[in-house]
């Protein structure tokens, strides 16, 4: 079983740029497809990116590709999520999530982080 915990959140000006952290732990935490998603308010949940277990496969959202970038170390069991161009539409409570499959849903991940707040002002 995984435990994820998300921190870097904040508030941050239309345009500019924040950077979200993951560590996870566990048993084999560092074999696990690793996810970030979103909901904002008064939305459902969204699935924004995730990578797989060695870094070297990832897959986009269209709402975020070409503005944010993953990645991960895993000799610190850290995925990080850079977000740059930030625009208010993005703000969100921003959840990391962990899951042996490579998944794209939003619904789908084993295992969840409490999330971390993302306010962009205009």
């Amino acid at each position: 079983q995984a435990q994820v915990k998300e921190s870097g959140g904040g508030l941050v000006q239309a345009g500019g740029s924040l950077r979200l952290s993951c560590s996870a732990s566990g048993p084999t935490s560092e074999s696990y497809a690793m996810g970030w998603l979103r909901q904002g308010p008064g939305k459902e949940r969204e699935f924004l990116v995730v990578i797989n277990w060695s870094g070297a496969n990832t897959y986009y959202a269209d709402s975020v590709k070409g503005r944010f970038t993953i990645s991960r170390d895993n000799a610190k069991n850290t995925v990080y999520l850079q977000m740059d161009r930030l625009k208010p539409e993005d703000t969100a409570v921003y959840y990391c999530a962990a899951d042996r499959a490579w998944t794209f849903s939003s619904n789908s991940y084993a295992y969840w982080g409490q999330g971390t707040q993302v306010t962009v002002s205009s």
